[in-house]
């Protein structure tokens, strides 16, 4: 069976920063949850919703883009996005 990406408009692109440094961007259809997911493994002190809500297609494409455009305007990848 092949998984087919939802239509609904219920994912939103996110960033962590740590101390004013931005330190990752990714996507999420439930904050909080991902929020105390990352405090297991990133530090961080803020969380910032950076889009509405999108389709998940949407936010994937919105999420590399402004990792693209971070690791263009910085020459280098942020700390936690592989």
């Amino acid at each position: 069976m092949i998984a087919v990406p939802s239509k609904r408009r219920d994912t939103v692109v996110y960033e962590l920063y740590n101390k004013g440094k931005k330190v990752y961007i990714g996507i999420t259809n439930d904050p909080e949850r991902r929020r105390q997911e990352h405090k297991q493994d990133k530090e961080f002190d803020t969380m910032k919703i950076v889009t509405g809500k999108r389709t998940e297609e949407s936010a994937r494409k919105e999420e590399q883009r402004r990792i693209e455009m971070y690791e263009k305007k910085t020459g280098h990848k942020l700390k936690y996005n592989k």
